[in-house]
């Protein structure tokens, strides 16, 4: 099984890459466009670049709201 607190690492970091977010602001419980403000164009940045770090697809139809379902979704790719 893939590591989800190392991919939840990874995702803080490209979020706080791809966004003037503080690295203390993300949870895994936080809500990217309610918590965090982002908006779809900021979201396909970080996935792009999850997909590039894992060399996975993420169907961007899922409807990924929150860091801990971002971080789910990258683990179940990583282990098949």
């Amino acid at each position: 099984m893939a590591d989800k607190n190392a991919i939840f690492d990874k995702v803080k970091e490209i979020v706080v890459d791809q966004s003037d977010v503080k690295a203390e602001d993300i949870k895994m419980e936080t809500n990217f466009k309610d918590e965090l403000d982002l908006d779809s164009l900021d979201l396909f940045e970080i996935i792009d670049a999850l997909e590039d770090e894992y060399d996975i697809e993420i169907d961007t139809d899922n409807d990924i709201a929150t860091v801990q379902q971002l971080v789910d979704y990258v683990a179940n790719q990583v282990e098949d």
